[in-house]
Parts: structure tokens; sequence; C-alpha cells
């Protein structure tokens, strides 16, 4: 399964009015499922959600709960990483290990781990003493 090719279509059902900054996410979760998101912007929260959230929102909610791949595409002029706060759940839901795929529309790619993503990250090993 091309996972570019699936966040590239779901990209094109972003709602951004406001950056017009469109952004599409596609994950396999560990169980071979396959679940998409893009980014939805209000006018309260012009920022809006991040695809990657939204894909990851879509495998909880489906009662999946690995991470096995993940793909990210934006039209923009360097493959775009993940915010902060994808990151963070990128890490919650996904091993060191798995790949993220960044893509832009033009074709550029950029492949990274989570760990690579983000080193030092939180877990729930930090709370072991409370």
């Amino acid at each position: 399964m091309d996972l570019i090719a699936q966040a590239a279509a779901v990209r094109l059902n972003a709602y951004a009015p406001y950056s017009r900054f469109k952004v599409g996410a596609a994950l396999i979760s560990s169980d071979g499922n396959l679940y998409l998101g893009c980014n939805v912007e209000n006018v309260a929260y012009p920022e809006g959600t991040c695809a990657e959230a939204g894909a990851i929102a879509a495998m909880i909610a489906a009662g999946d709960n690995r991470i096995a791949e993940v793909a990210v595409i934006a039209d923009s002029p360097a493959p775009v990483p993940p915010c902060g706060g994808c990151r963070q759940k990128l890490a919650e839901f996904a091993d060191g290990d798995v790949v993220v795929t960044m893509a832009t529309t033009d074709g550029a790619t950029l492949r990274m781990t989570v760990a690579g993503l983000l080193p030092g990250r939180f877990d729930a090993s930090h709370m072991d003493n409370a």
C-alpha cells in the first residue's frame, strides 16, 4: 500500500480556509489497518487540528492502538514534519523504530523514525515513582 498516495488523496479534503495549508496523513496500524487524517481549521482555532492527530484519533476510535508506519504530505518547499504535539502522540502509539515518511506534493521525501523525530520523549516510565 502506498501511504504517500493515501495521504495525498485525503489531503484534498483538508479544511484550511485560513492558512490554505492542506496536510494529509495516512498510517497503518500494527493490525494492518489503514487510517487517514487531514487538518481542520476553524475561526476560533485557525491553526486547527493536525492531520496526524486526525489519523491517530480514527485509529483509536476503530479499536486499534499501535502504529506500524506513517506518511504525511503537504504542498511545501521541503517535507513537512509533524508538529510537537503530533510527535508526542506518535510516540505514545508507535515504537521508536516506526518510520515516518514526510513528503511534498512535488515528490520530495524524508524518512525518519519516531525516536529521531522526538529524542528523549516523555513516556509512562517517567512516572514510575509516582
